[in-house]
């Protein structure tokens, strides 16, 4: 149970620590004006958008909009606080059950649309080059998926692992019986 609950605890600190430049510095040039970013930035955002066919980023739609505004907004700050707290161990910070079943139950619930759109939207006429065929969007789905699947670990985490509901006098008799 230990070295699994290490590895739960390092794979949320990788990914809330990473989550803080990738927010910041790439999806942000979705809602904001491109002269905000050092040119380096918007053309890494136009190479992936172009090698990864994704419309989505290239021409953001005003829904696409509103979820990354949530991300900056609401999510941003929390990847802070959860980087620190898995950083330190669910099993010291208990306080990350509830926060973590919110963000992830809305990260996940945002990812919906977003793969939906890759799957079912034909971009033949758009303005902006997206996914031509199945290949291609499920390429752009494995980008995206990530970023479904963690979150709902996350979930499934916050609700199921022993580590948020045990006391400190059930810890130390676990321990002492290690000991024994």
């Amino acid at each position: 149970m230990g070295l699994a609950r290490r590895f739960l605890d390092l794979l949320f600190f990788f990914y809330f620590f990473t989550h803080i430049p990738i927010a910041l510095l790439f999806d942000a040039q979705s809602v904001f004006p491109a002269h905000f970013f050092p040119k380096q930035l918007t053309s890494i955002r136009e190479w992936y958008c172009h090698e990864y066919r994704d419309a989505m980023m290239a021409d953001p739609p005003p829904w696409f909009q509103s979820l990354v505004m949530c991300e900056l907004f609401l999510q941003f700050p929390f990847f802070f606080i959860a980087s620190y707290g898995f950083f330190k161990g669910a099993r010291t910070c208990k306080w990350l059950r509830w926060p973590c079943l919110v963000y992830g139950t809305h990260v996940a619930t945002t990812l919906i649309p977003i793969i939906a759109n890759v799957f079912l939207q034909d971009f033949s006429s758009s303005k902006v080059p997206g996914p031509r065929n199945l290949n291609e969007r499920l390429r752009l789905i494995s980008f995206y998926t990530p970023y479904f699947v963690i979150p709902v670990i996350l979930v499934l985490d916050s609700l199921f692992s022993p580590v948020y509901t045990e006391t400190r006098k059930q810890e130390s008799k676990s321990s002492t019986k290690k000991l024994k």
